[in-house]
């Protein structure tokens, strides 16, 4: 390993303190792959999620604090930023290299326009194409280093990334990731704070004593470690603008579809893990679009409780009128089109399904949700379910705000 006490390093590193106890945990089990990739249906490989092949079965926001002792190009430094489970980490320069966890804190640094993350769990699970609809944005993934292996997260990538701040629940690492608390200890002391919140959803048991974020909640905290607030109340009023275009697109309950969220990948899914909806910001699209849960009532055992697989007769049972994919978003909608919704109306039993004799079958959007990849997967899926061809968000504001023009 290097070592990166010297006092040049120790000048740059982008804090001083990290200020709370993280809660430990026990390891979980479960793993899986995301159609044709290597990454996995949850926040990381081999551990989170389940796997394309189910046989192998896996308040108050409040704001931040600042200590003015010095200036950082007007910002005054240092400052405190405080989000559970870490607490309160005080930076004493404003970070510029960082890793994130997954897409969903990937995307807010890129909608506050900072350089892409230096490495991310799973490349696989970070869907950069959604920002082709958005003008002067885009990602180079070939440049982001994949931390998640087989072993999980090895800690000497953090000594040689030699980031600022990472981006990412260190309590995850201890309950999925194979770690000790005695790990994110040294690699706090050693390298940088870690600063986040598994955001994307509220189904972790070792996640019940802290508090969840929102999607907005998340980015206005990493706005306040990058002092790009400005940027974050920026995408505030296109949020809110966005929230008011959907409001005449949803129809009312009696009319809105109930959809089975499953997991599946590949061209030929014929095993798949399901998905109740909870608060957490993977499922804030169909929150928002108000979708009703084809499975909440149904006798089907949640994923995250069961790590169970269901077939398609058992989807049959439930039969509901539109079916949402999770582990197809590499595909377009005609690649979705020409080879999953094919092999299901091809298929002796799936063709029996209400959703596939009428073509609602769509995919399900992404997992890892962030300010922009919610925008741009939402509004798909408004045109999809309600029949809406109205642009619902304005992408040129989107690209100005990103590229700092607020």
């Amino acid at each position: 390993m290097t070592d990166f006490d010297s006092d040049s390093d120790a000048t740059r590193r982008a804090y001083l303190t990290t200020a709370a106890a993280v809660l430990g945990g026990s390891a979980l089990s479960g793993c899986a792959s995301d159609g044709g990739s290597t990454d996995t249906p949850g926040d990381a490989g081999g551990t989170d999620e389940p796997t394309a092949t189910p046989t192998d079965t896996p308040t108050d926001p409040g704001t931040a604090t600042e200590t003015p002792v010095g200036t950082q190009s007007g910002v005054e430094t240092p400052y405190s930023v405080s989000i559970e489970p870490v607490g309160e980490v005080t930076f004493e320069s404003v970070p510029e290299t960082w890793i994130a966890n997954n897409g969903s804190w990937a995307d807010m640094g890129i909608a506050l326009g900072l350089d892409a993350p230096e490495g991310v769990w799973l490349t696989g699970r970070y869907h950069t194409q959604y920002y082709d609809e958005i003008p002067g944005v885009s990602v180079d993934k070939s440049d982001i280093k994949q931390l998640w292996g087989d072993s999980g997260v090895g800690k000497e990538q953090f000594y040689e990334i030699d980031a600022d701040v990472h981006v990412a629940d260190p309590n995850f690492l201890v309950n999925r990731g194979k770690w000790e608390q005695s790990d994110v200890d040294e690699i706090t002391e050693e390298v940088a704070p870690f600063f986040g919140n598994s955001i994307f959803s509220r189904n972790y048991a070792w996640h019940s004593d802290y508090r969840y974020y929102t999607l907005m909640e998340g980015f206005e905290k990493l706005a306040q470690v990058f002092k790009r607030t400005d940027r974050y109340e920026a995408f505030e009023a296109v949020h809110d603008d966005f929230q008011a275009a959907l409001a005449p697109v949803v129809p009312t309950r009696s009319e809105r579809p109930s959809a089975a969220v499953i997991w599946g990948g590949g061209e030929q899914p014929e095993s798949f893990y399901p998905y109740v909806f909870d608060e957490g910001t993977s499922f804030k699209h169909l929150n928002d679009l108000k979708v009703r849960d084809a499975l909440a009532d149904s006798d089907v055992k949640d994923f995250y409780s069961s790590r169970g697989a269901i077939d398609f007769e058992t989807l049959l049972e439930v039969d509901p009128e539109v079916i949402l994919l999770r582990g197809q978003e590499a595909k377009s909608r005609s690649e979705f089109e020409d080879t999953v919704l094919t092999f299901f109306e091809n298929h002796d039993t799936a063709s029996a399904l209400t959703a596939v004799r009428n073509g609602d079958v769509y995919r399900a959007g992404a997992l890892y949700q962030g300010p922009i990849s919610n925008l741009v997967v939402t509004e798909r899926l408004a045109t999809a379910l309600y029949d809406t061809d109205d642009e619902l968000f304005d992408r040129q504001r989107v690209g100005d705000i990103v590229a700092g023009n607020v």
